[in-house]
């Protein structure tokens, strides 16, 4: 399935959290904290007051509550607003 964000929205690939420690104890994704951390599959237009300013293969950092999680393909992506990314991880 294709998905194209409208207007400022970005849609971003979530990234796995590590289940298990360096100790070798595994923790169980309800006591995993949500990653904040993605690469970025699809960009919106953007508009004249909320330009884009990510591209498609970044690896960005955004908000802790933002966007809205969508399972695309069987993958968990989100999308949210440009504003709401808050850093290009390089």
């Amino acid at each position: 399935m294709k998905v194209k964000p409208l207007a400022d929205r970005v849609m971003v690939k979530l990234e796995k959290n590590e289940a298990k420690t360096a100790g070798g104890i595994i923790i169980p994704d309800t006591a995993q904290e949500k990653t904040q951390q993605g690469v970025v599959v699809e960009v919106g237009p953007g508009t004249e007051k909320e330009p884009i300013f990510v591209k498609a293969g970044q690896k960005v950092m955004y908000d802790k509550y933002a966007g809205t999680q969508v399972k695309i393909d069987g993958e968990e992506h989100l999308i949210l607003k440009m504003a709401d990314i808050i850093a290009i991880i390089e």
